[in-house]
């Protein structure tokens, strides 16, 4: 028989995660993690004990959902050190009335230090940003780690394409499973769900649902995030969010080379250039391993530029932001 210390020599070194903000984000996208296994997780937050308690809390489920994850709580980067992947959630969430626009001065200055903090800790991280006005907030932790462009991934289009899925599913009466949904753009008004390459079971969206009812499910679907806030009055989504963050991180700690619509840096492809914006990409144990181009008729790309052009708009106040301090 074993002894608990030769169990420990044998055993397989697990991936370290580490969940930066451990609001509901963040907390929910720590326990999915741990509930699949996913590697070890470190929640870290600024408020005293909170992550502590909420991290103690998670582990005590395991023993009845039958997961063995370690997971702890911290108010310090040193216990996040040598992560390899990093999920950014820390920043103000929208209230009733607030754009995604209107976060942009409080979250550039937050992410700007959290970015800096993980470029010292974990060098080798791959980022996953949450934070929202999102393809801004990516573009701020891109500058303030310096780290390589397939290491920075904003959050954005696995969770627009749930939400695009999930309202096309309640209009056909069909499984979610059937569907397969493609948007790319910023995350926000402007983004661009694909009604042309969208199917369900592999029919074109096009060829089942009238275009009037598909401009509404867009317009649903552009409003998603405005939409959750004004039901819930008092915070923004965090099932979904979360959910849409782990599908991500499977994909890279398992190298499933997964095509995800996600925020990447364009250098050209699209006709954009030095933006984040969602594109499909391949995700793998390196990160964003491939931006796929497919062909755009001629409003799609009107669409996808407006988009690039108010992301664009962000970033130009980013950079002075950050030129300011």
């Amino acid at each position: 028989m074993f002894s608990i210390g030769k169990q420990k020599e044998l055993s397989v070194a697990r991936k370290k995660i580490t969940v930066i903000g451990a609001g509901n984000v963040g907390a929910t996208t720590a326990q999915r993690l741990a509930e699949k296994e996913m590697g070890d997780v470190v929640l870290l937050d600024i408020v005293q004990d909170m992550p502590q308690g909420k991290a103690l809390d998670i582990l005590e489920s395991g023993p009845i959902y039958g997961y063995n994850t370690s997971i702890i709580g911290t108010n310090g980067y040193e216990e996040t050190r040598n992560s390899d992947i990093v999920i950014i959630t820390s920043g103000v969430a929208r209230k009733p009335g607030m754009s995604r626009d209107d976060l942009l001065k409080i979250n550039t200055g937050i992410v700007k230090g959290v970015a800096e903090n993980v470029a010292k800790t974990s060098p080798n991280a791959i980022l996953i940003l949450v934070s929202n006005p999102l393809d801004a907030m990516t573009y701020v932790a891109y500058k303030a780690s310096r780290f390589p462009k397939n290491r920075i991934i904003g959050m954005a289009g696995v969770l627009d394409a749930a939400r695009f899925s999930a309202f096309i599913a309640l209009e056909l009466n069909v499984s979610v499973e059937n569907i397969h949904a493609f948007v790319l753009g910023g995350h926000g008004d402007t983004m661009v769900p694909s009604t042309r390459y969208t199917t369900v079971a592999g029919v074109p969206l096009e060829d089942l649902i009238p275009v009037a009812r598909l401009e509404a499910i867009v317009k649903r679907t552009r409003e998603g995030g405005a939409e959750i806030v004004n039901l819930l009055k008092t915070g923004s989504a965090f099932y979904a969010p979360s959910a849409a963050v782990v599908d991500m991180v499977e994909a890279i700690i398992k190298d499933k080379k997964k095509i995800l619509p996600c925020a990447a840096l364009c250098e050209g492809e699209y006709g954009i250039d030095s933006l984040f914006v969602g594109v499909p990409v391949k995700l793998g144990a390196k990160g964003i391993e491939q931006i796929f181009e497919i062909k755009l008729n001629a409003d799609e790309s009107s669409a996808l530029k407006r988009s690039a052009d108010a992301v664009k708009t962000l970033c130009e106040q980013v950079d002075k932001l950050l030129a300011t301090g």
